[in-house]
């Protein structure tokens, strides 16, 4: 089974930690890389920047709208995420629990179900 493993980040948050604390998050992504390679689970990744360049495309009535900005006001943002094929869900739980983003913020684990 796959699944998504989204991390979101919160600036606010990221600009009270450390350059330790930063430093530990980076290189703790490449330590979980490194596991889930090794485990066969890994799939891909991606990093995202973050959302100051975002542009939002709506289509109202035939034609597209563009804004710049995310499509929700939120505190947090997406930031990356993991794809991994796991035995389980339990499994995908166990593997978002070794993310470093989680000592700081919140994974969230969902299931894949199409690709194409």
């Amino acid at each position: 089974m796959r699944y998504l493993l989204t991390l979101h980040m919160n600036p606010t948050l990221w600009a009270t930690l450390t350059d330790d604390q930063k430093n530990e998050v980076y290189e703790g992504h490449g330590t979980f890389t490194k596991l889930i390679t090794g485990s066969g689970e890994m799939v891909e990744t991606k990093a995202l920047v973050d959302p100051a360049g975002t542009k939002t495309v709506r289509v109202e009535k035939g034609t597209p709208s563009v804004e710049s900005g995310t499509f929700v006001e939120a505190d947090s943002f997406l930031c990356g995420y993991y794809v991994v094929d796991v035995a389980s869900e339990a499994r995908a739980v166990e593997l978002a629990a070794e993310i470093p983003d989680a000592r700081y913020t919140a994974v969230e684990v969902r299931q894949v179900i199409h690709e194409a």
